[in-house]
C-alpha cells in the first residue's frame, strides 16, 4: 500500500505529544509541590443542632493559619482538620466574613508546616491554566484542572451581599471542594473555591485571592471585617426620566428605593423616609442595592456623607454619618 496520509502523520506528530506532556507535567508538578498544604475540614455540629459538614481549606502560613469558606465552618461546635499525612488536629476559628464567604482557622504547629503562596489575581488572564485541589464528596485530595473561564464576575454570598471580582473556572468542583485553593501553573493561590451552579457543567466560581487578602488584613487587624451601616432596607428600581432630569443624571437608569428605615439608625437621624429614591452617595452613583453596599465601606464609618435623593419629584441632599455594621 502507499504512504500513510499526511493527516495521520500530523495527528501523531511529536509536537502534539510534547504539548500534552508539557501540560501534564505542569499540572502534576504543581500538585506535587502544593498538595501537603491542602486539608480536609470537618465541621461538627453540637448536640441537637443538625448535621456535621465537610469542606476543604489550605495553609497559607508555616505556623498553622488556614483559609476556607465561611459556609464550611459557620456555626460549628468543633472544627477538625485532616492533613494529607493523616494528621488530625482540632482547629480554632479566628474570624470569618460571611459577606465574602471566607474564614480563617488555626491549628497548632510544633514545626513549620507546608503552606501555599498567595498570588495576585489582578494579573490573571482568561484562558490560563487553573488547578483545583479539594475533598469533593469525601474523596480526599482530588485534583481537577481547567482554565480561567472569565474574570470580574459577581456572586451573591449566603449572607445576601454581592461578592465582586469573582473568578469563573471550568476546573470541576463539587460539594466538598468549598474552601480549597484555585492555583495557577506555578502553584500560587489565585482564588478560594466557593460555589458551583447546580445542574450546569463546568461553571464554577472562586473568590479572588486579592479579595481574600483584603479580608485577611481586616481580620488580623480588627478581628472582623469593618463595613459602614446606615440602617435601611431597599430595592433596585428604574429611575424615571423625569427624576433623572431633575437630578441631571440622564445616563443613570436605576436607583435604590427605600422600603424601610430602622428607628434610631443613621438613616433615620438624617431624615430618610420610605419611598425616597437614593441616587448616589458623595457624588458616586448608587444604581443598585449592590452599589450601595459597595459604597458603604470601611472608609465611610464615622464620616459625614451626602445622600442624593428624590422625594416627591424634588431633588434633596441629606447628610448622614454611617456607623460600623454589627457582625452577623
Amino acid at each position: 500500500m502507499g504512504d500513510r496520509p499526511s493527516f495521520i502523520e500530523s495527528r501523531s506528530s511529536g509536537n502534539d505529544a510534547d504539548l500534552l506532556d508539557a501540560y501534564s507535567e505542569t499540572v502534576a508538578g504543581t500538585v506535587e509541590r502544593v498538595r501537603d498544604a491542602v486539608v480536609a475540614i470537618a465541621a461538627h455540629a453540637g448536640p441537637g443542632k443538625g448535621h456535621s459538614g465537610t469542606g476543604s481549606g489550605f495553609l497559607f502560613t508555616p505556623d498553622g493559619y488556614l483559609l476556607t469558606n465561611s459556609h464550611v465552618v459557620h456555626g460549628a461546635a468543633r472544627l477538625e482538620v485532616l492533613r494529607p499525612d493523616g494528621t488530625r488536629s482540632d482547629a480554632q476559628l479566628l474570624g470569618e466574613d460571611p459577606d465574602t464567604d471566607l474564614a480563617v482557622l488555626r491549628i497548632g504547629a510544633s514545626r513549620a508546616l507546608p503552606h501555599l503562596t498567595l498570588g495576585d489575581s489582578s494579573r490573571l488572564r482568561v484562558g490560563q491554566i487553573a488547578i483545583a485541589i479539594g475533598n469533593p464528596l469525601g474523596f480526599n485530595h482530588t485534583v481537577t484542572s481547567g482554565i480561567v473561564s472569565a474574570l470580574g464576575r459577581s456572586l451573591r454570598s449566603r449572607a445576601g451581599r454581592m461578592i465582586d471580582n469573582v473568578i469563573q473556572t471550568d476546573a470541576a468542583l463539587n460539594p466538598g471542594n468549598s474552601g480549597g485553593p484555585l492555583l495557577d501553573s506555578r502553584g500560587r493561590v489565585i482564588g478560594v473555591n466557593t460555589a458551583i451552579i447546580p445542574g450546569a457543567q463546568a461553571i464554577c466560581f472562586a473568590v479572588a485571592v486579592n479579595s481574600a487578602q483584603w479580608v485577611l488584613t481586616q481580620l488580623f487587624t480588627h478581628g472582623r471585617v469593618r463595613r459602614a451601616y446606615i440602617g435601611l432596607a431597599g430595592s433596585t428600581v428604574p429611575l424615571s426620566r423625569r427624576a433623572a432630569r431633575v437630578l441631571d443624571v440622564q445616563a443613570q437608569e436605576s436607583c435604590v428605593r427605600v422600603s424601610d428605615v430602622q428607628t434610631g439608625s443613621p438613616a433615620a437621624m438624617a431624615g430618610l423616609r420610605s419611598d425616597d429614591l437614593i441616587v448616589g452617595i458623595d457624588g458616586a452613583p448608587a444604581r443598585t442595592v449592590d452599589d450601595l453596599h459597595r459604597l458603604l465601606d470601611e472608609s465611610r464609618i464615622g464620616k459625614l456623607c451626602v445622600l442624593r435623593i428624590v422625594r416627591g419629584g424634588q431633588a434633596l441632599y441629606l447628610h448622614v454619618t454611617p456607623t460600623e455594621a454589627r457582625a452577623g
